[in-house]
């Protein structure tokens, strides 16, 4: 069992595990019970599945198919090991490609495309992104399905109806972006699957689905800080953010100063004009 699941949403399901087993715990049989890609994060195991063994350590990826066995050996010292491990249902499985080749595959060891992405996506569950952990996630398994078939990445489809419909989604979240919009709904109003909506969306408007939505959200909130009264937690609110924390870490990422100093230096800057516009 998953010590949190971070995130669950449709077809999706994000989570960390924290295993606990030393070298003296005696390994025993499991099943996967959908098909999953997990990123070793920390510390080191032994992992058993199809007939075949492999020595996972950080930056390894370990591949599970329903109804799989698989065992997990802790001969290591090191305290345990941590992955975080993307759950897919058959269907979203299907719509990332027919890769059958990728999913035959037990492990991956550490390759440096996906060790950036997967580092990526444990910035993001750790709130330190703009990129959506579910649009991370879907970036992570589509490029572990193109390295395990040996194959590079597709080109996005960009012909010009679909390049339309990546913009007037665009304007739709911007329109909407107060409210709760993740991936999925995003790719429904495009008429498109999460993935290709999400590698068509960056292809076209130069950012993830989730990146535009914060960038919105920001203007807006910089519109209210320069012009309003209402409190700093009440602004978070009103264009999106449901965390007063969440807004303010990432307001000073974007800003580089507090919601708080850029308000009292846009109060200045607004006295300093009106002062001009008097003369």
């Amino acid at each position: 069992m998953p010590d949190v699941t971070v995130l669950k949403q449709g077809a999706l399901t994000i989570a960390d595990y924290r295993c606990r087993s030393g070298v003296a715990e005696r390994p025993f049989t499991e099943l996967h019970g959908c098909p999953s890609v997990s990123y070793v994060r920390r510390g080191t195991f032994g992992y058993h599945s199809r007939g075949r063994s492999f020595e996972l350590v950080a930056g390894a990826v370990l591949v599970g198919n329903t109804g799989d066995e698989f065992v997990c050996t802790h001969d290591h010292r090191g305290g345990g090991d941590e992955c975080l491990s993307f759950q897919l249902t058959p269907d979203l499985v299907e719509s990332l490609g027919d890769h059958a080749q990728s999913w035959q595959r037990v492990a991956l060891p550490p390759l440096p495309e996906l060790v950036v992405q997967g580092e990526l996506c444990q910035a993001c569950a750790e709130g330190e992104s703009d990129v959506g952990l579910d649009e991370a996630a879907l970036l992570f398994v589509s490029r572990f399905i193109q390295l395990g078939a040996g194959r590079e990445p597709e080109a996005p489809d960009t012909r010009p109806l679909v390049r339309r419909r990546a913009v007037e989604t665009a304007l739709w979240i911007d329109e909407n972006s107060a409210a709760e919009i993740d991936l999925a709904s995003a790719a429904r109003q495009a008429g498109m699957s999460a993935f290709h909506f999400l590698r068509t969306f960056s292809r076209v408007l130069g950012v993830t689905p989730h990146q535009y939505l914060i960038r919105c959200r920001l203007r807006q909130a910089a519109r209210q800080l320069g012009s309003g009264a209402s409190s700093i937690t009440q602004i978070a609110l009103d264009v999106g953010f449901r965390d007063l924390s969440n807004f303010v870490r990432t307001f000073r990422r974007a800003a580089g100063v507090s919601p708080r100093r850029f308000r009292a230096l846009a109060g200045r800057s607004g006295r300093r004009a009106g002062v001009g516009v008097q003369r």
